[in-house]
């Protein structure tokens, strides 16, 4: 046995503090919109194509400032104008626009002039100009809002910006925005995302970790009471949870959006394992024996099963490596990691730590076990009592649950993944309301009629056809491509007047407005027409509705093209960054039972090979499907969205709930083996092992519980499901498995 070398052990896992606190010093976070990108998916390898071709969708910041009752203000307009020349000089900036910068293209019996969209040093000019704005359909919701209370400066950024470069880039915008006094400014981009929601995660990591371990020092005073029993078990989880993150840093593992939860699994899976080897330490103790062949016992017991347990909820974590989101799939590899380094911190440190101190300084003798004992013996007399009416309801609340998975939504929103009052989500709301919000749609339009380019008429007439109509949309906003430009030189071949503000009418019109455009917006035009000529593009972002209705608004949108395109000569298609995080909903389905039919079989197998019985492996699932089924249903009947963070729900569920039947089956097949019968090893174990499995429930669920002090919303909704889940857990292990034991299992 390893205790013979307990002095080196201990001295090991001392000597990697320092290593562990330096690597923990050195990790690394991380945000940004493409880990939540469906890998091998056909639509994401198209997107990567086009954006090769064209531009990023989401390489902007946008930048809103009110000015009430109107930002028709000589004062405000100078500020204003001025801070948009200043975001010129900011770094990773490409370019920078407002309506204080931008021209009205006119022509004159002298040629093309310009005149600017608002004359800011005229102020008697304002009425008009605001007249002019309000009524373009290119500025409104895009650089000013219907009310004219409010205009965003738009900031084109490097393409796929980091997030060092992004924290610069905040860091510099804040600066100016300072110095303008326009420190109340409302900002959008995915800049602004990288850097607020890594500085979010941080927040969430710390926060979680305090609040943790002050839940699990003070179970630990309430069960072992004596301050080094209490020291022990602290020290030992705390030294897990430590050296996990370390060996994160070590591997070069980015924390992501999900990071939070590792200090809560970490600590309460650890508090787990610590409280099932020294409760059964000090058993052995109570009964008489020696410290170390009461450790023996309490390893070849225990350890044995926790370790099965650990593999066993390891298995489950890692079953979301069937996803095709990457954040999930690195959350279960390090997971899965996490719980594995808990059990070996546990099993090496904390057992050679227990073993150098005497019964009397590890716990207090309390009379406690009288109530458990008079507690545990009432459910097991209405397993034997009540049978049929707990094997019934249990049919029955199956039947219901299945209905209420029926009503699980997909309707993903990205409102519902941000922090609840922050400033973030509050700047993202507002422009959803006042502008055009942030989800970016693109439809690439990919010439089918060689015979043509993708800038000659008969391509942008049916480019300009489906602009026109996704304008008509209410949830479509801020639409524009080449034929909008288009639009801009027929109406100042028609003195600027509003109302042929159009796409023109006929060929020869489309190339009197084709040559003044290629003298005017030359680098506009490549910017929305590939190198070949062969494609061309139509951007618009799209309110926060949800996946789903999207999904549904997209199909509305395929049949009008199909009615009303000319499907021979150009062929169109959705894409973009909003349509590649709403494809996670079907690949989140798929994954998701294919990630339980891994954990179930690979679960089935370890019972296979552990008890070497069929009928063991049955008795193991039975009680342990239910608590999924469970939590499925709670999704659906309160209406939570089941997107990549909330789809974590049934991995932890499932490996966590199993583990008290391991436990459970573990101590009824060490019975067994000493002879006694089928009802007295339930008994035994229900009487010994029932306390354990409620103890470390209780702690799983105010573990989790935790989360609930989270300010992101898929954690919080994370942290109250699997804590209630994990309640109906052990209602299954105290009440059906003995139930189902019973039946299947004969002397």
């Amino acid at each position: 046995m390893f205790l013979k070398y307990k002095s080196w052990i201990i001295a090991f896992f001392i000597l990697l503090i320092p290593f562990s606190v330096y690597q923990v010093l050195d990790l690394k976070f991380s945000f940004d919109f493409e880990q939540f990108f469906p890998e091998g998916d056909p639509e994401l390898a198209f997107f990567k194509n086009f954006i090769e071709e064209f531009e990023t969708d989401d390489n902007f910041l946008l930048i809103g400032i009110e000015n009430n009752p109107t930002v028709f203000e000589q004062e405000f307009l100078q500020r204003f104008h001025e801070t948009t020349l200043d975001f010129r000089n900011v770094p990773y900036v490409k370019n920078v626009q407002s309506l204080t910068t931008l021209d009205y293209p006119i022509k004159t019996p002298f040629g093309i002039n310009t005149i600017p969209i608002i004359h800011l040093n005229q102020p008697e000019k304002y009425e008009q100009d605001k007249k002019n704005v309000l009524s373009d359909s290119r500025f409104v919701n895009n650089f000013i809002d219907k009310e004219a209370t409010a205009l965003t400066i738009t900031i084109k950024t490097e393409d796929a910006i980091d997030l060092q470069k992004s924290s610069e880039l905040m860091d510099s915008v804040r600066n100016v925005l300072a110095r303008h006094r326009f420190e109340d400014a409302h900002l959008l981009g995915r800049a602004y995302f990288q850097d607020e929601l890594v500085d979010m995660q941080k927040k969430e990591i710390m926060t979680s970790t305090i609040i943790a371990g002050l839940l699990v020092s003070l179970i630990m005073i309430l069960i072992f009471k004596k301050p080094i029993g209490v020291v022990i078990a602290l020290g030992s989880i705390g030294l897990g949870l430590l050296y996990f993150l370390a060996l994160l840093g070590f591997l070069d593992r980015e924390l992501n959006i999900m990071a939070a939860l590792y200090p809560v699994l970490m600590l309460i899976v650890g508090t787990s394992d610590v409280i099932h080897i020294m409760s059964k330490y000090i058993d052995e103790l109570k009964k008489g024996r020696e410290k170390y062949p009461a450790m023996v016992t309490a390893i070849k017991e225990i350890g044995v099963a926790t370790f099965l347990t650990s593999i066993t909820t390891a298995i489950g974590f890692a079953t979301l490596i069937t996803s095709n989101v990457r954040p999930i799939r690195e959350f279960g590899l390090n997971a899965a990691l996490g719980v594995l380094v808990a059990y070996v911190t546990v099993i090496f440190l904390t057992t050679s730590l227990l073993v150098l101190f005497s019964k009397e300084q590890i716990i207090k003798e309390t009379e406690q076990n009288d109530f458990w004992k008079k507690w545990l013996s009432s459910w097991y007399a209405t397993t034997l009592n009540r049978s049929k009416t707990i094997v019934i309801s249990s049919v029955v609340l199956v039947g219901i649950f299945l209905y209420g998975m029926s009503l699980i939504s997909m309707n993903y929103r990205i409102e519902s993944n941000l922090p609840k009052k922050a400033r973030i989500t509050d700047d993202f709301k507002y422009f959803e309301d006042k502008f055009s919000g942030f989800r970016p749609i693109e439809f690439a339009v990919m010439v089918k009629d060689t015979s043509y380019a993708a800038g000659d008429y008969e391509v942008q007439r049916e480019v300009a056809k489906l602009e026109n109509h996704l304008s008509e949309n209410d949830n479509f906003k801020a639409v524009f491509g080449l034929s909008t430009l288009y639009k801009s030189m027929e109406r100042m071949n028609n003195g600027n007047q509003m109302e042929y503000y159009r796409f023109p009418e006929d060929k020869k019109s489309f190339n009197k407005s084709r040559a003044l455009l290629q003298r005017t917006a030359k680098d506009e035009i490549n910017s929305y027409v590939n190198a070949d000529r062969t494609k061309t593009r139509l951007s618009s972002r799209v309110a926060d509705i949800g996946a789903e209705k999207i999904k549904e608004e997209s199909e509305s949108i395929t049949q009008w093209i199909n009615t009303n395109i000319d499907t021979n000569l150009v062929e169109i298609r959705r894409t973009g960054t909003g349509l590649l995080v709403d494809k996670n909903s079907d690949y989140i389905r798929e994954s998701l039972f294919s990630g339980l039919g891994l954990a179930l079989a690979m679960v089935s197998l370890l019972m296979a090979l552990l008890f070497k019985n069929f009928k063991m492996l049955i008795i193991a699932l039975i009680p342990n499907i239910i608590p999924v089924l469970f939590a499925a249903a709670l999704l659906g009947f309160f209406g939570i969205e089941l997107e990549a963070g909330v789809s974590i729900i049934f991995a932890v569920v499932f490996g966590i709930a199993v583990d008290d039947t391991i436990h459970f089956l573990s101590k009824y097949k060490l019975m067994r083996s000493r002879g006694h019968t089928v009802e007295e090893s339930i008994k035994t174990t229900f009487m010994e092992t029932g306390k354990a499995i409620t103890f470390t429930t209780i702690i799983l669920f105010f573990g989790f519980l935790v989360m609930l002090f989270s300010n992101h919303p898929p954690s919080v909704t994370v942290g109250l499901l699997i804590s209630i889940t994990l309640v109906g857990a052990l209602v299954c292990d105290l009440l059906l498995l003995p139930i189902v034991m019973r039946k299947l299992l004969k002397d």
